[in-house]
């Protein structure tokens, strides 16, 4: 018998790759970290002898899931501005919100929390998009999480930074200290088109060449920003950022929700580009629906991300991916459109290639990395079951998440977080509440705040 870590025994495993498939009754051998194979249960019993074997007698196990974009610490600020219309919500509540919180205690803390709502939701990985990456880093790293933090850029003076060259100065800084981490992948996270000129843009895109890396920004957000960049530049963001020779590298534009057709054509013609949908976040703005059907059917990549929590308001993945199939079929009147395998891919290994890591993560293959994660299906809501794929979709929720696996190690169990303290998470979370309240004042129920 060959030693090995540990071997999950499921009732069912959704490897996602190959697509749509679901095995029963087989077994994840699992050792140093990564898949050893995957295998009939009595076979894998047969020829392995674990440190560690987990039953898991009523679960499917499958790879966590890849939130592609959303900005942590801002879960701190949950709740604050609901039911605005969007640049109101952004420009008279959000960023006055930030610029008066925005610090390194509060990017510690809020990561704390969101790292804790996504670990325990079956979230393995995530694409940040914030300031102060590096605190980001030192919480994500010492929970033992998976990440991809981006140089955050923009040219206008926060308590971050001030002008772009020290937001470059501060990013590559980041990048120097974290590149050789393991478990932290780093891109450039310019905020959108409109928030930087031209020169700004072609600065980013000489460092991203230089770096070997990626770009990941908000693109075609709303009707607003369409409008203004015909006014200012006489054309669209995308045609823009094509001009300026931005697509040269791999580009991964969040959002998408205002596309024609020549816009997707020249997507098509661009094939470092990738999409990620943020639907529920959309929704809730009411800026716009992304039309996924029609990029999939282009062999353009979606994955699916969750925004922030001051949009959203959770970083749910299972609900993200649920929603973002049958916004889909509701759309376009096409009850096919974006099936359940497709949106748990969205969820996974697209997401895993949002941030160049579908080699390592996304789908359960030999030699991968072991980010896995199991759910419970014996509940109410998930029963009988017929197809796992489809019965975590369209049926189970984050809650019925019982185990988290990164790189092999257990990062939850039975439902416990092993990394994070929750109760002193809970805690600080209250203290934020209690003190931005108390700044902020009371604001009418319209508008989301008691």
């Amino acid at each position: 018998m060959v030693n090995i870590d540990s071997l999950l025994l499921p009732q069912w495993i959704i490897p996602i790759e190959p697509h749509n498939e679901f095995y029963i009754k087989h077994a994840v051998a699992v050792d140093k970290g990564r898949i050893l194979d995957v295998l009939p249960e009595e076979e894998a019993k047969r020829k392995y002898q674990p440190v560690t074997t987990v039953y898991l007698e009523e679960h499917v196990v499958m790879p966590g899931l890849v939130n592609a974009h959303t900005h942590s610490p801002l879960v701190l600020l949950r709740g604050l501005a609901d039911d605005l219309p969007f640049m109101v919500w952004l420009k008279d509540r959000i960023w006055p919100a930030e610029k008066r919180w925005l610090d390194e205690a509060f990017c510690r803390d809020g990561m704390e929390l969101a790292l804790a709502e996504m670990l325990s939701g079956g979230t393995t990985c995530f694409q940040e998009h914030y300031f102060f990456p590096d605190i980001l880093a030192e919480v994500t790293t010492k929970a033992q999480g998976r990440a991809c933090l981006g140089m955050f850029m923009l040219n206008s003076k926060t308590n971050w930074a001030g002008r772009l060259e020290e937001y470059v100065d501060k990013g590559l800084q980041f990048y120097k200290q974290y590149k050789n981490e393991p478990l932290i992948k780093i891109n450039l996270a310019p905020h959108a088109p409109y928030s930087l000129k031209d020169r700004e843009l072609i600065k980013i895109k000489e460092i991203t060449k230089e770096l070997g890396i990626s770009i990941h920004m908000h693109v075609h957000e709303s009707s607003a920003e369409i409008i203004e960049s015909m006014q200012v530049f006489r054309k669209r963001p995308l045609l823009r950022l094509h001009d300026l020779g931005m697509f040269e590298v791999p580009f991964q534009c969040v959002h998408m929700v205002q596309l024609n057709d020549k816009d997707i054509e020249l997507m098509q013609a661009n094939p470092k580009i990738g999409v990620i949908h943020c639907p529920e976040s959309n929704l809730k703005l009411a800026n716009g629906i992304c039309p996924v059907q029609k990029l999939l059917k282009q062999d353009i990549s979606v994955s699916i991300g969750t925004d922030s929590a001051v949009s959203n308001n959770d970083l749910d993945m299972f609900s993200e991916m649920r929603t973002a199939a049958m916004l889909a079929k509701g759309s376009t009147n096409d009850p096919t459109a974006v099936p359940a395998a497709m949106a748990l891919r969205m969820a996974t290994l697209n997401g895993a290639r949002a941030i160049g890591l579908e080699q390592e993560i996304g789908s359960i293959e030999i030699g991968k990395s072991a980010d896995l994660i199991a759910v419970d299906l014996s509940a109410f809501n998930t029963q009988p079951v017929y197809n796992p794929i489809s019965q975590i979709v369209y049926a189970a929720s984050a809650r019925q998440v019982t185990d988290v696996w990164i790189a092999g190690r257990r990062i939850m169990e039975k439902g416990e977080l092993k990394t994070l303290d929750k109760e002193k998470i809970l805690v600080k979370a209250k203290k934020w509440q209690e003190k931005i309240q108390s700044r902020e004042g009371n604001i009418s129920k319209s508008s989301g705040i008691i």
